[in-house]
């Protein structure tokens, strides 16, 4: 049996990011009772308004959900208390050392997987003992890891440091896409920015058009001097980009950024002064669409190349 699916009590090796203002209790509970695995975006959540996210998708759906959790969370006691109490039993983390909280997680009785960038970051995630590692590679919307590896790149390198399951991530949206990570040595795929797009996101409206409008290329890796992020095309990213070109510091940048720009853009729907950010693979996707079509049309498309792939 596949390792994800054993590790998820899930039906398909299909989860779907923790995206922060997108992976609300209705987007979650839809993939996990598709068959995947959702996961609640805990970062762009205060502590309360997670528990009733939390109790919502358990209400939802019967089958398992989890908690991605970035390490920079601001409330890391509180957060993992609550984890705790409200008996979540798995939880994605990123954006920082899995040793801080993999034991804390596992003394708990909580499954855990930590998102990479590195195979130099997968051998640390076995040392701390986690149960499962994303590998997500430069195509990924959102906060990129530094080394800018691709997805194809990435997954061989990860495969050959540690024989831990192995999620892929970055610029993986279809049915193929996920079987050409399996064949890289990847065993499921969490998937980020076709979720976001769906009618059962909490992303604001605005956004999701904007995002399903993109060509190739319309999207860029920028902010690099604090926390690398691949931005959609608007007035936000035209902003940086022009001052990152002349050179500007990184105190320049963070007042820039401001606060609440990632807020303003994706779940407030402002195109103008919002920071949007999505994956490459936002450009081959027009039609919004709920869950369970999307999961329907991936796990066809997935058996229908396997098999003729079988016939070559």
């Amino acid at each position: 049996m596949n390792r994800i699916c054993q590790l998820f009590g899930i039906d398909h090796p299909i989860v779907q990011g923790g995206m922060v203002w997108c992976s609300g209790w209705r987007l979650a509970s839809a993939v996990s009772a598709s068959g995947g695995l959702g996961l609640l975006g805990a970062g762009s959540m205060h502590p309360e308004t997670l528990r009733e996210h939390i109790q919502k998708c358990r209400a939802a759906t019967g089958k398992p959900f989890g908690v991605n959790i970035p390490l920079m969370y601001p409330e890391m006691e509180t957060i993992m208390q609550l984890i705790v109490e409200e008996e979540i039993k798995i939880v994605f983390t990123s954006a920082g050392n899995p040793k801080t909280w993999t034991k804390f997680l596992k003394d708990h009785g909580i499954t855990v997987a930590h998102v990479i960038s590195s195979s130099k970051f997968a051998v640390k995630c076995e040392e701390a003992g986690v149960d499962a590692v994303v590998a997500e590679g430069f195509e990924a919307g959102g906060h990129n890891g530094r080394e800018e590896t691709t997805t194809l790149c990435l997954i061989p390198a990860v495969r050959r440091s540690t024989t831990l399951p192995l999620l892929a991530a970055g610029g993986i949206a279809t049915g193929e896409a996920l079987l050409a990570v399996q064949a890289l040595g990847a065993e499921g795929a969490q998937i980020g920015t076709r979720f976001a797009l769906t009618k059962e996101s909490s992303a604001h409206e605005n956004f999701k058009q904007l995002c399903l409008s993109l060509n190739e290329g319309d999207t860029k890796l920028l902010l690099k001097k604090l926390s690398p992020t691949r931005l959609a095309k608007g007035t936000f990213m035209t902003a940086v980009e022009k001052a990152e070109n002349q050179g500007a510091p990184v105190e320049e940048l963070k007042d820039l950024l401001g606060r609440g720009r990632a807020k303003k853009g994706i779940f407030e729907g402002d195109l103008q002064e919002g920071e949007l950010e999505i994956g490459q693979i936002a450009s081959l996707f027009s039609e919004m669409q709920s869950v369970e079509e999307v999961m329907n049309e991936i796990i066809g498309e997935y058996h229908a190349r396997k098999a003729d792939l079988c016939k070559i």
